[in-house]
């Protein structure tokens, strides 16, 4: 746990406000879903959708508070912080992602997002990112910040794990990845790296790419043998951890990655680049299943035929702790490292 609970107030009495999207289908929003979910039921939450009943439930809500946690970045986060400094609540920031950065590198600034973030962090009485590496990165990028950064890692859903039949209908050269055509995740570099290796004899070899249109996404479509589905739903993507053989996350700037391990919990093989927050959690990573250089295509086909005849799946498995990577072990931290910014 980052931060023990060392306030006046037991944590047990204390009542959290969560504010942020849980309804979407984004990793940040089903990462607050999970929260609320496992949270104890006296924590409160923005059940409104339309921004002006929103702002009308910020209002109420947060006098019944003793915490308030935004999840994400919104605009309305900012709305949110000063109705609570106003009535003296403290704030918590969970930084799902660095949208000034992200946004740069994949090739679409945004200043009004970028100026909205940094007001946030200076706001948020304790800002906490999804996992260990994320917290140095955030220390290292944002040092007039350090001594209010720490961390909060993503738990694991474990309702993802795989039905015993699932392996009969994994195609032997599928691969998976999602992003869409965000240039932070390299897919362009994956595709370059199966072109290589359809190129040497492996012609069974494909790609299925999940997730929004980007700067990428006219490179990406331009391989014949990769298929492109766009957006899709939470299930889609559940069906395809489930027939693809290895799923690759070859990100530049990953800070956690919910899907590597939901491909691993529904049984695919996973190559992952070193920069995923993700890997905190998974304990049992060895050479062969790490992208050093998420730009070099030649490393990633060295590293994906391999896995795609001896597989990482059980090996990685096996090193995961069910109890203390678990939501309800989530919800329990965020309790107490809230119960520590009471007085």
């Amino acid at each position: 746990m980052p931060i023990a609970g060392t306030g006046k107030r037991r944590a047990e009495d204390i009542v959290l406000f969560i504010i942020g999207d849980y309804w979407s289908g984004t990793g940040p929003a089903r990462v607050t879903r999970s929260l609320i979910e496992t949270l104890p039921e006296k924590t409160l939450y923005l059940e409104a959708r339309a921004k002006l009943l929103r702002a009308v439930e910020l209002f109420r809500k947060m006098g019944k508070a003793d915490v308030a946690v935004f999840s994400g970045h919104s605009r309305q986060n900012l709305f949110g912080m000063s109705i609570a400094h106003r009535k003296g609540i403290p704030c918590i920031f969970i930084m799902h992602g660095c949208v000034e950065y992200e946004n740069e590198i994949n090739r679409v600034p945004d200043p009004v997002m970028a100026r909205d973030e940094r007001e946030m962090l200076n706001r948020a009485d304790l800002i906490l990112a999804v996992s260990e590496q994320f917290e140095e990165w955030l220390k290292a990028h944002y040092p007039e910040h350090r001594e209010k950064i720490s961390h909060l890692t993503n738990g694991v859903d474990w309702n993802y794990l795989r039905e015993s039949a699932t392996g009969d209908r994994r195609l032997p050269g599928a691969i998976l990845s999602v992003g869409g055509g965000m240039p932070r995740k390299r897919i362009i570099k994956l595709c370059e790296a199966i072109d290589i290796l359809r190129k040497r004899g492996h012609k069974d070899l494909t790609l299925t790419v999940a997730g929004a249109i980007g700067a990428d996404s006219v490179h990406i479509n331009s391989y014949p043998f990769v298929n492109d589905l766009g957006l899709i739903s939470e299930e889609e993507l559940k069906k395809l951890y489930h027939t693809h053989r290895l799923f690759v996350q070859n990100s530049i700037f990953e800070t956690f990655g919910l899907a590597p391990v939901e491909a691993l919990l529904s049984g695919a093989e996973v190559l992952l680049s070193d920069r995923c927050g993700v890997l905190s959690i998974l304990k049992g990573v060895e050479e062969g299943d790490l992208i050093h250089d998420p730009d070099d295509p030649e490393e990633i086909a060295g590293k994906i035929l391999p896995l795609l005849t001896t597989g990482n799946h059980s090996r990685l498995m096996v090193e995961i702790d069910k109890e203390s990577t678990s939501w309800e072990t989530r919800g329990k931290e965020l309790i107490a490292i809230s119960a520590s910014l009471l007085k």
